[in-house]
Formats: C-alpha cells, sequence, structure tokens
C-alpha cells in the first residue's frame, strides 16, 4: 500500500506514540494544521490503518515498506585533519569523553530497530575488529584503495547494500539520537536551515527538493553526511557509481555524494530532512576536538 506523505508521518507519530493522540497533539508533532489531520485521519480510518485513534496492525504492516533495513558506514579514510590522534586511531574510532565517534551513531541505529549494517574500512582497518565484542551483528567491506581514491571508491564497494538504508559518514558525533528514525518516506539528506556556511551546502526548492549542492551558499541548508537511500533510488545509484567510478575522467577523486547530487541530480528526487546544529557535529580539527573534550589538552 503506498501512502501519502501526511498518511505517513501519521502513522509513524501513532506508531511511536502507541497510544492513542488528539487531532490536535498529532498536528502539532506533525507539522500540519488541525484540518489537515481531521482528513488524514478520516482518510486512515476507512483504509482501517487507525481506529479510535490508535494505529491499527494493518497501519503498521502499511508502514513496511518504509521502514529502514540497513545501515552503512563509509570509515576507510585517514582523517588526516585530525592529526596527530589519527596517526594510531581512524577517526571514527577516536573517543571523545569516554565514547568512540562511532559508536553515538551506531547506538542510535541499533535503537531504530536496525541490525544489517556494513562499515567500509580502510586505514588501520583492523582496529575496528575492537566494534564486535558491542555490535557482533557489523559485518566490514575492505577497501583497499582508500588512500588512492577519495570516498566514492568506499560507496563504489557498497553499492549493492544501499537501498532501503542509511548511509553514513562514519566521522560524526550524533547528539540526538532521535534523528536516525525507524522510518523513511523518501531519499532525503540531513541538512540544517543556514543563512550562509562556507562549508558543504544544499539548495532546495520550494518542496524541499534538494536541486544543487556546493560549497560555501547564501539561504541554504548545511549538509551533514547523513542520508537515506530508497530501494530503488539504490539501485539506480548502484549503476550510476559504477559509471561515474569506472568511465568518468577524475571520477576517482569525486566524493560519492556527487553521483546523485551533481552529475546525475536530475534522475533522483532526493529532499533534505531538517535538523539542528545541536543535533550533530562533525569535528574537522584536532583543536576542535581539544575544546570538546579537555583530556586532549593535556
Amino acid at each position: 500500500m503506498s501512502l501519502t506523505k501526511k498518511q505517513f508521518d501519521v502513522l509513524v507519530y501513532l506508531c511511536e506514540r502507541k497510544t492513542s493522540a488528539s487531532q490536535r497533539e498529532i498536528a502539532a508533532k506533525t507539522g500540519n494544521s488541525v484540518g489537515s489531520v481531521n482528513k488524514v485521519m478520516s482518510e486512515l480510518s476507512e483504509l482501517c490503518l487507525v481506529s479510535s485513534g490508535k494505529i491499527t496492525d494493518k497501519g503498521i504492516e502499511a508502514l513496511e515498506p518504509y521502514r529502514v533495513k540497513k545501515a552503512i558506514f563509509i570509515a576507510a579514510g585517514f582523517g588526516s585533519r585530525l592529526v596527530p590522534i589519527t596517526l594510531n586511531t581512524p577517526k571514527p574510532l577516536v573517543r571523545v569523553k569516554g565514547t568512540r565517534i562511532i559508536d553515538t551513531l551506531l547506538d542510535a541505529v541499533i535503537a531504530a530497530g536496525i541490525e544489517e549494517i556494513y562499515i567500509v574500512r580502510g586505514y588501520l582497518g583492523e582496529q575496528f575488529d575492537q566494534l564486535l565484542a558491542k555490535y557482533p551483528m557489523i559485518k566490514f567491506i575492505e577497501n583497499p584503495a582508500y588512500n588512492e581514491c577519495n570516498n566514492i571508491s568506499s560507496a563504489y564497494l557498497a553499492r549493492e547494500y544501499i537501498g532501503n538504508s542509511y548511509v553514513f559518514e562514519a566521522d560524526l558525533l550524533l547528539y540526538n539520537p532521535a534523528i536516525i528514525t525507524k522510518y523513511q518516506y523518501c531519499t532525503n539528506y540531513l541538512g540544517v536551515p543556514t543563512k550562509r556556511t562556507d562549508d558543504w551546502c544544499f539548495f532546495v526548492d520550494a518542496n524541499g527538493r534538494i536541486t544543487k549542492m556546493g560549497i560555501g551558499g547564501v539561504d541554504c541548508h548545511h549538509m551533514y553526511g547523513i542520508s537515506y537511500y530508497t530501494e530503488e533510488d539504490g539501485k539506480r545509484l548502484a549503476g550510476h557509481l559504477e559509471e561515474v567510478f569506472k568511465n568518468v575522467p577524475g571520477g576517482k577523486e569525486k566524493y560519492w555524494d556527487e553521483v546523485s547530487l551533481s552529475y546525475y541530480i536530475d534522475e533522483y528526487k532526493i529532499f533534505v530532512r531538517e535538523c539542528t546544529f545541536e543535533d550533530i557535529i562533525e569535528i574537522d580539527t584536532f583543536n576542535e576536538l581539544k575544546k570538546l573534550d579537555s583530556n586532549y589538552a593535556m
């Protein structure tokens, strides 16, 4: 059963709540008007997806095609900007106040019920074995070309698993695990609305669809490396990754996101999923790490 975005939002909220809710409560949590929620609840009731303000078993079944089933972590790089700490430790395994950076992401993935997890590793790859004690379900994908190519090589090696999956840059420190949700409606990237940024960013249309990606911009969305690809878009991306990686001049030097957000952007409908700067942080330099954890300043 195919759901509209509003139907999806209401069902997800009711599924997470697990108890009945008033239409005013639903409207406040989903960002829709009370009138819109009233209409959607009537539609869902006719479809037997809700009853007495609660989601039914049939409603949970209707959400199943939207359940995220896999998580892929791009974790093969050197992390040169975090030298000297990364001389002996891959950046995702660096600890901040006692917790490995990648654990903040993995814990959120597990909490969302996702147990098919792949980590593409390269630099000091054997050190990632330590994760198996806490996360025995992890499967590793080896990237021997991590030092010769950009991270497109990691996505290329994991291409058959992309689809109905999150794709993570593994060096992001997650403060708000709630942004990693059990269900996703469409292909999207996390982004923070901002007046100006000098970093990677998105430009979006009135519907929130990403129309352009670039470095630096005004009235745009600051880009974070957490995305979700539907099954259909994942299959499409697998072919496009292979084409750029193997056949485009300089393709091996590209970031993997450029494939769908630059080279083939017209063949996808990729939306921004808004978050805040308080939800997540990318530690770019050793000085930034020292500010977050005073143990490194000693």
